[in-house]
């Protein structure tokens, strides 16, 4: 096997993690290089499940868009520890690739969204309140196989029943919440934070518009894509956030990045929809410095492992 630091030899070397179908990484990730180049971090892109890498290779390794595991995610968490360099580390990937993370959470006092689980076999029976509810696998990434539907709506309410019924039918576990209508004004809000010297740090804010416009009919795709705009965070959504992080098993600060996903509640206060700790779009374009900041929290990581 070649000797991957031959070419960068005094220089710590970095594999931002991807998938197949983003080579190249995603455009938002591709930010990053500059500001690491520009710190003496020789960083590239390397596909997950190329069995020719040598992982040992890499002083650091960061989960960036390996997108398509949702489908195997056994395959990948077992993937994830085998990786002794990994960012986020590989007990938090197995914790947070399954969003029956959420419970753990609303047990642990975060406002989230209120969701049943429906298991692989079981009946399911339509809420008696006939409003909007949003159906996903509880393992997915980049809103695949989401829908929205209208349960006053017998078309609906049978096309919600087949959705189900596809994703028990592959052996997943289903999620079933009421959709919060004030997304469709307000928009969501996910909070980016980045490592830094005293632990993880709040960095900036986005708004992502309303994504979920009726039913999943089954249409395979990496991701679903965003209306992504800038915006500044309350003290409300900080609030919620550093609550939701403080809850993660392990404590937050040996995390590199985190991502909150938050929309108002019916009284108006925000509640978690998730909480991306494996692989989140971070939105470094959307704010002055947050590449730099990103490139600052993978040199904290490295100096860390020295």
């Amino acid at each position: 096997m070649t000797d991957h630091h031959q070419s960068t030899r005094g220089k710590p070397r970095v594999a931002l993690v991807t998938c197949t179908a983003l080579p190249d990484l995603d455009p938002d990730d591709r930010l990053v290089l500059a500001p690491l180049a520009a710190r003496g971090i020789a960083a590239e892109a390397v596909v997950w499940d190329d069995p020719a890498v040598t992982w040992t290779a890499y002083d650091l390794a960061v989960l960036r868009s390996p997108w398509d595991y949702a489908l195997r995610r056994d395959a990948f968490v077992d993937w994830a520890r085998t990786v002794p360099t990994l960012a986020n580390p590989a007990d938090v990937v197995a914790w947070n690739t399954d969003k029956r993370y959420l419970a753990e959470l609303a047990a642990a006092g975060v406002p989230t969204v209120p969701t049943a689980w429906v298991e692989p076999g079981a009946d399911w029976h339509p809420p008696a309140d006939t409003g909007e509810y949003v159906i996903k696998p509880a393992v997915s990434a980049g809103s695949q196989d989401t829908g929205r539907y209208d349960l006053a709506d017998p078309e609906h309410r049978e096309l919600a029943a087949a959705h189900l019924r596809r994703l028990g039918g592959a052996g997943r576990v289903a999620m079933v919440q009421p959709y919060l209508d004030a997304v469709d004004t307000a928009g969501e809000t996910a909070l980016l934070f980045l490592a830094g010297p005293d632990g993880l740090a709040f960095s900036h804010a986005i708004r992502k518009g309303p994504m979920l416009t009726g039913p999943d009919l089954g249409v395979a795709a990496l991701y679903k894509e965003e209306r992504i705009e800038p915006r500044t965070a309350t003290p409300a959504q900080r609030d919620a956030a550093e609550r939701a992080l403080a809850a993660v098993p392990g404590g937050p600060d040996r995390l590199l990045y985190a991502r909150v996903d938050l929309i108002p509640g019916p009284a108006g206060a925000p509640v978690l929809v998730e909480l991306e700790l494996t692989e989140p779009s971070l939105f470094v374009g959307y704010a002055d410095g947050a590449p730099d900041r990103l490139a600052e929290a993978v040199a904290t990581h490295l100096a860390r492992r020295s």
